[in-house]
């Protein structure tokens, strides 16, 4: 199976939405090429930079250090209706890294209110805009998450409901194509591009997808990871089966929910690709006509319940990357530091998690005037 989010697919449309803050950087960052500390942090895209860059999808193993990034907002319980969308920022390159003032951001395409059943949100593609994604403003370092939603269901259109850390471990529900009775699950583990047959599956005999509301549920938990329809459970995943070279390949670190339709039979995506998406999409099609100029899927609610491995504190702001462990795992701290670009003084980013020799899993950082302390 493919993934929207599994880089390269929505990568490409979106780097020119992006191109104008590349120039702050430009470089490229990935595996072995970290960032320069005149653009210290790796956007989810590969480049370096700095401002926005260092927010959602900033990866922390690419960046100058861990700490180049800043924190990503905790978990927060919450039901997202969409009676209207204030709660949403249209550009993610206005998002400052204020998770009370926004519940999600746009990263690249259109959403629009359908103002049916007391509101929905659609998320639009058109032949141009290369397809629509929102993100969650906060992270869940594991938790229940239950997308009520309607899918796509022409050939070449591709819906997904996913949650994406920013080291790219990464959970799936995809509905790719024309196939409206069928829903496939599938994770991944740092970005490491498994498509065998334990990561990925198919859940046949789903009633019309397009036209009937089911509640899709990801129940990640720090021993097993649980995909439902409608409250039935139709996959388990154990973390022990995960075990492989003595590491467990198994989603560990704090993931922002996504979205998105996006277009996956189209000229530029692998012949491979465009079958699994039903074929090429049809521009002419009735549907895209009668609407517009526009095909979309639609959300009625987006359900979160945290299950922090330990409770946060009061105070807490967010989660924050160390140094890796023994097997190659990145560690989680808590941080109560702003988790916003132009926040106060005494910033975490650019010091380094990893470099302030906390070994422990779970830690609460204050910096006070340039002062570590544990609280």
């Amino acid at each position: 199976m493919h993934s929207f989010a599994s880089l390269a697919l929505f990568a490409l449309p979106l780097l020119a939405a992006v191109a104008p803050v590349v120039a702050q950087g430009g470089q490229i960052c990935g595996p072995g090429k970290l960032c320069p500390a005149s653009a210290p942090c790796c956007s989810e895209y590969g480049f370096c930079g700095s401002g926005h860059f260092c927010l959602g999808g900033c990866n922390p193993l690419w960046s100058k250090s861990p700490g180049s990034c800043e924190p990503e907002p905790v978990c927060k319980d919450a039901t997202h209706t969409f009676a209207d969308n204030s709660r949403i920022l249209s550009n993610s390159t206005q998002y400052n890294g204020n998770a009370t003032g926004y519940d999600w951001v746009v990263d690249k395409g259109q959403v629009i209110n359908t103002n049916q059943n007391g509101g929905e949100l659609a998320l639009l593609l058109t032949q141009t805009n290369g397809g629509t994604r929102i993100s969650s403003t906060r992270y869940v370092h594991y938790g229940n998450i239950t997308a009520r939603m309607k899918t796509s269901k022409w050939a070449g259109v591709v819906s997904a409901f996913i949650t994406m850390s920013d080291s790219k471990d990464e959970i799936d529900w995809e509905w790719p194509g024309i196939n409206t009775t069928q829903a496939q699950t599938n994770y991944f583990w740092l970005g490491v591009a498994n498509y065998s047959a334990n990561h990925g599956s198919t859940i046949n005999g789903v009633s019309d997808t397009y036209s009937n509301y089911h509640d899709y549920t990801i129940d990640w938990q720090p021993s097993q990871l649980v995909f439902s329809i409608d409250g039935k459970t139709v996959r388990t995943i154990t973390k022990e089966s995960t075990l492989n070279g003595g590491v467990y390949q198994y989603p560990t670190t704090p993931a922002r929910v996504q979205i998105s339709l996006w277009p996956a039979g189209i000229n530029t995506s692998a012949p491979g690709t465009v079958t699994w998406a039903g074929g090429m999409i049809n521009w002419n099609d009735p549907d895209y006509v009668a609407a517009g100029g526009h095909f979309s899927n639609v959300i009625s609610s987006v359900t979160i319940k945290c299950a922090d491995p330990t409770p946060l504190p009061t105070n807490a702001t967010g989660y924050v990357y160390g140094a890796n462990d023994t097997t190659g795992i990145p560690t989680i701290l808590i941080t109560n530091h702003t988790t916003m670009t132009n926040g106060a003084v005494g910033g975490f980013a650019g010091l380094g998690a990893g470099a302030l020799g906390f070994s422990g899993v779970w830690a609460v950082v204050a910096i006070l005037g340039g002062v570590v302390a544990l609280l």
